[in-house]
């Protein structure tokens, strides 16, 4: 307990005529005992701090950049009536910049044997899990001169997701994925389709999908319509190593592939093919695997809550083995890392022949959109040299590429904003391309 009403009671005592107390706690008990008497009364009747009755309720999760509401429910069980000041405390992420104070201090009342809730808005700005700290109360007396003050644990976790921004592609590249799957009459062909349906044929079909046999039951031409081949396996592997800490705008190249494989995630389970994720630098940080199509997308998520680059170079070899063992049937592989030369020509080149000779492999990397910007500089002399750096950096990543692409590699090097779309088609070209 603390007898923060100190500072008033000696400030009231101050404003008395000089010299006639003394400054010591004896002296002013002594000349004015009364006033003594009522901060004694007004500290005993303060409701106990200590015996207060605490818990928890809300929100569990949120989406990054979206609000969550954490209930407290304080009840009173002593004779004496709660007038009280409360600090509920989170770290400061959980919060915008200038709003804690507000929102975290409520004042409240409760008559004895009650309780009341209490409702903290929080308005996070960075993903993971957040820990409720403590609870700490300020019990005034009716007079307002002496408080009582103590804390409580009570624990709460608010896991703080992905904010998944290019959900907003998905309608689109859904009614792409129909078109392929036959529900529009289409016709594709390659090793990754399957027979759908006989149709008659029609000038410019390919003629290597006629059926004989159907034909010769009939008297048009029988033609065999295919479609893409469901349960098809998908893994998604982000590298967590330390290129995905290199920021791009207002955050790590990491997020922006976060946010490529959830839409991925979300159209390939649309799709019946199983997804699978890995995340690796030097070893496993998340992995989902042999989820339901209905569970993939929310055990996704969960996994990236959480995820944070680490500062090591990542071991290709490691990562290549793990991939390997996750996937043990003929899979489509998604590499999102560096498109950076020096990770890729001493990591990724000389172990990537045992991802090819296998798998379908497909690499993600996230593009700098402010090279771009560099690139159409002019005017001045320093726009000049930054245009030429920015070209510098356009060939070496166009000749990174073409050697991925050399090896059967299907490469998607994008922006932030257009690397979840541009992934999302290159899946479906594959599709379309019979190649899964």
């Amino acid at each position: 307990m603390a007898l923060t009403g100190r500072t008033a009671l000696l400030a009231a005592l101050g404003s008395l005529p000089v010299g006639i107390w003394d400054p010591s706690w004896t002296g002013i008990l002594a000349v004015n005992a009364p006033l003594a008497l009522a901060c004694a009364c007004d500290f005993a009747l303060a409701a106990p701090v200590r015996r207060l009755g605490l818990t928890r309720a809300g929100d569990t999760s949120v989406r990054l950049g979206e609000s969550a509401d954490v209930e407290l429910t304080v009840t009173n069980p002593s004779g004496r009536p709660l007038r009280a000041q409360l600090r509920d405390a989170w770290p400061p992420s959980s919060w915008q910049p200038g709003t804690e104070v507000e929102a975290s201090r409520h004042r409240l009342t409760i008559p004895p044997g009650e309780r009341r809730r209490l409702t903290t808005r929080l308005r996070p700005t960075r993903r993971g899990d957040h820990q409720a700290d403590r609870v700490t109360i300020r019990s005034y007396g009716p007079l307002g001169l002496l408080t009582r003050q103590g804390s409580h644990q009570v624990p709460w976790t608010l896991r703080v997701l992905p904010p998944f921004t290019s959900r907003k592609h998905l309608p689109s590249k859904l009614a792409r994925l129909r078109e392929l799957d036959g529900r529009t009459s289409v016709l594709t062909r390659g090793q990754g389709t399957e027979f759908d349906s006989l149709r008659d044929y029609v000038p410019g079909d390919d003629t290597r999908s006629i059926d004989w046999r159907a034909t010769a039951r009939q008297s048009t031409v029988a033609i065999r319509t295919w479609r893409p081949e469901r349960d098809r396996h998908i893994l998604l592997v982000l590298d967590t190593g330390r290129t995905s800490a290199g920021r791009v705008g207002d955050a790590p190249r990491l997020d922006a592939s976060m946010d490529a494989a959830l839409l991925l995630a979300a159209l390939a389970s649309r799709a019946g093919d199983r997804v699978d994720l890995l995340a690796y630098d030097r070893r496993v940080r998340a992995l989902v695997q042999g989820k339901a199509a209905g569970e993939v997308l929310p055990s996704v998520v969960s996994a990236l809550a959480t995820l944070e680059p680490e500062l090591v170079e990542t071991d290709a070899r490691g990562l290549t083995s793990t991939a390997l063992r996750t996937a043990t049937r003929s899979s489509l592989i998604v590499l999102l890392t560096s498109l950076d030369a020096a990770p890729i020509e001493e990591g990724l080149l000389p172990v990537l022949s045992r991802l090819t000779q296998r798998h379908t492999v497909l690499l993600a990397s996230v593009a700098d959109p402010h090279i771009e910007q560099m690139a159409k500089a002019r005017g001045t002399t320093e726009a000049v040299y930054d245009a030429a750096a920015a070209a510098q950096a356009h060939a070496e990543r166009h000749r990174t590429a073409e050697q991925l692409i050399r090896h059967g590699v299907t490469v998607v090097d994008a922006t932030p904003t257009d690397l979840a779309p541009a992934l999302a088609d290159a899946y479906l070209s594959l599709k379309a391309a019979g190649r899964l």
